[in-house]
């Protein structure tokens, strides 16, 4: 809990500078990969450009906004029925369609951010919604939302210019199918792609709710990584910032 609590005082802080008007915040969906081959495990993280009006010049994990047409998107396998469960708990509240399309929205927001297609290579016809599916067609990978495991949630405290819902997923590096070439440089969303031990992580620039989660991420991996382990849900209520679990 240690850095939930460094994150309860900088939100304390920093919540009498935060003027922007009250925004609604937006379905997010981030996807932690994880390399568990050596013994310390690593996690991917991009650098985000530094002329970013968000977050420049941070390591971030590769996610993004939900878009309704990811709910369309045809998908291998299911999510296990754990996280379906349990992404349909919290306020405010959404349904299985959404439940479904969020963890489609992180293999989506992996693949253009990093080239890593989540998934099972498949010869059968592949439908796409949208062009930013069209990378998987082309590899003929069906993106495998069986692979994601719901971890964690949170949402942006209100005054901020930018406020998300984030559902945070995480799958092993070994649901990779294809790793297409040059998706990170300087014209791209991340300039640079690290894997990094989680130690060495803390020690690059993220974010201060990435450092909560990468805590969660290593208590989760210490016991075990069961998928019945609760699930943290960070977000604010009369102006204090609450952690709560999602059994």
């Amino acid at each position: 809990m240690t850095e939930f609590n460094e994150l309860t005082k900088y939100l304390a802080r920093s919540a009498a500078k935060a003027k922007a008007p009250y925004r609604r915040p937006r379905d997010a969906a981030t996807l932690i990969l994880l390399d568990r081959a050596e013994r310390a495990p690593r996690v991917l993280f991009g650098k985000r450009h530094d002329g970013h009006a968000f977050m420049p010049g941070m390591f971030v994990f590769p996610g993004g906004s939900y878009d309704a047409i990811d709910g369309r998107m045809k998908a291998a396998g299911s999510l296990d029925p754990v996280s379906a469960r349990r992404l349909l708990l919290g306020s405010p509240k959404i349904n299985a369609t959404r439940a479904r399309g969020l963890a489609l929205a992180a293999i989506r927001e992996t693949c253009e951010e990093t080239g890593l297609l989540i998934g099972r290579r498949d010869a059968s016809p592949l439908e796409v919604p949208s062009p930013a599916w069209q990378p998987f067609r082309e590899a003929g990978v069906h993106p495998d939302i069986g692979a994601l495991v719901f971890i964690a949630r949170a949402i942006t405290p209100p005054g901020r210019p930018r406020r998300f819902d984030t559902r945070f997923f995480a799958a092993d590096r070994s649901h990779v199918a294809v790793e297409l070439p040059g998706a990170a440089g300087p014209d791209s969303e991340f300039v640079e792609l690290k894997w990094l031990a989680l130690a060495d992580a803390r020690r690059e620039k993220i974010p201060a709710i990435t450092k909560v989660i990468l805590e969660e991420l290593e208590n989760r991996l210490q016991a075990g990584f069961s998928k019945e382990a609760s699930i943290p849900f960070f977000y604010s209520k009369n102006g204090k910032f609450h952690r709560d679990e999602l059994a």
